[in-house]
């Protein structure tokens, strides 16, 4: 039986995959970029020079910088209801329109909404809100999360215990117990055996989900969680026959899916849901990030109706449901992620990212003819090149070269803002109301800094 290592790290490759900011020193002596002002999709920093954001903030600005109408109603809500908490069998206008706007926009098998101030939080609350959950049913062995190397889920305790990358578990004490396993990240390009389809990668992948979940008891498997597409990881769109396979593998063996959509969401991917990209039915969500275009901070936890009621009614055995956070569906907060969901609808934010996404899907393939670039990928205006030294082989560049970190400000120089990423990968995910030509603007930027890092890199 080929089971994955759940809680090593030995599969992945440490050196590729730790952070690559890791040249401390040099920003040390050098100080922060500071960044004094935006407008549109574009930064403009203390030394008066300009950039395009090229990863939207951190995967978060959807509407861009500058959006009067967020502006405004932020300012008419905090003169109208300045707080109130939605504790105690309490609630406010704004929280009750966005829950119900929310599921309404959601995927069928989601009915309810609970409110967090950050991904991270949404995670968190997740995990408690399943083991809550299992407790009520009278499975108190049933607690373990299936995540996948590579995965990015947040920063804090648990949270981080789901985040399968070295940078955030070597010296933390992560995962924090036995309750977070792992299965292989979903790359194919990196990680398929000779001569693997796709499709035979992506039913291998679904299969060791399924030996996992027989090796560890499905009577102890809570729920298998994952990005539809994941980003922080590298930005890797997974085989079109695993998540559909996954998810009947979580079916047979009563195991709940939890679609972490904090990037994913809002239109990211082509569509209003990655777990509609990828053909779905998630049993729970998490969002974020573009829920207010990160205007203000805020998140959900979506969940079915069954947890809910089980949830629910289990609740005063302990007099309260013990999860709640004083930020949580702030009145301003959820006022400015109403008025970003109507602006989505009003302006068809949808239409317009599938209308520019084979522009971006275009000029995103044309890198991969660089003889730097291994792969280019993406989906939606969500896509990374990988870097390598040898095409044909496929061999990285050394840790101590720095790939991703020097294309980045190679790029930078030429006047575009990317994310590099672990595994020597370069993220680009613009605002999402990028036109065609700021697409040609972030390509061409991308195309000159590949050139002169290439030079420097291999001189």
């Amino acid at each position: 039986m080929n089971v994955h290592n759940p809680n090593s790290l030995d599969a992945i490759d440490k050196a590729t995959l730790l952070h690559p900011y890791t040249d401390l020193d040099a920003h040390a002596e050098k100080g922060p970029h500071i960044i004094e002002r935006a407008e549109g999709i574009r930064l403009y920093d203390a030394d008066g020079r300009s950039f395009i954001d090229g990863v939207a903030g951190l995967w978060c600005t959807g509407l861009g910088f500058g959006e009067d109408r967020l502006v405004k109603v932020a300012t008419e809500a905090m003169k109208t209801l300045s707080f109130s908490h939605v504790f105690s069998h309490r609630s406010h206008p704004t929280a009750i329109e966005l829950a119900e706007t929310l599921t309404r926009l959601a995927p069928d098998s989601i009915t309810r909404a609970f409110f967090v101030n950050s991904g991270s939080e949404a995670i968190e609350a997740a995990i408690q809100i399943v083991w809550n959950y299992n407790n009520a049913l009278g499975r108190p062995e049933k607690k373990k999360f299936i995540g996948r190397d590579r995965g990015y889920h947040g920063t804090t305790i648990a949270a981080g215990s789901l985040t399968a990358l070295p940078y955030k578990q070597n010296d933390f004490d992560l995962p924090v117990n036995d309750r977070f396993l792992r299965v292989t990240c979903p790359h194919h390009y990196r990680y398929a055996e000779a001569g693997e389809s796709e499709t035979e990668f992506g039913a291998r992948l679904a299969q060791e989900v399924e030996n996992l979940i027989v090796a560890e008891g499905a009577d102890t498997i809570a729920a298998f969680i994952g990005e539809p597409v994941m980003a922080a990881g590298g930005i890797i769109p997974p085989p079109e026959n695993y998540w559909p396979a996954v998810a009947e593998i979580c079916r047979k063996h009563d195991v709940l899916l939890i679609c972490d959509e904090v990037v994913n969401g809002f239109c990211r991917t082509g569509n209003f849901w990655g777990s509609e990209t990828v053909g779905v039915q998630p049993d729970m969500m998490t969002c974020a990030k573009q829920l207010s275009s990160a205007y203000l901070p805020i998140g959900a936890t979506l969940m079915s109706e069954a947890i809910y009621q089980v949830i629910a009614a289990h609740s005063p055995k302990n007099g309260v449901f013990g999860v709640g956070m004083t930020y949580g569906g702030h009145p301003v907060c959820t006022a400015v992620a109403l008025e970003t969901l109507r602006i989505y609808e009003e302006r068809d934010m949808l239409g317009h990212v599938r209308a520019v996404e084979p522009h971006f899907a275009k000029r995103l393939a044309a890198l991969g003819e660089h003889p730097m670039v291994g792969q280019a990928r993406g989906v939606g205006l969500i896509g990374a090149i990988e870097l390598v030294a040898d095409k044909e082989t496929r061999e990285p560049f050394p840790p101590a070269a720095k790939a991703a970190p020097t294309l980045y400000t190679h790029v930078a120089e030429q006047g575009v803002m990317c994310r590099a990423l672990p595994g020597d990968a370069l993220g680009i995910c613009p605002p999402m109301i990028v036109t065609e030509d700021e697409i040609d603007e972030i390509f061409d930027a991308i195309e000159r800094g590949l050139d002169s890092a290439h030079a420097a890199l291999t001189a």
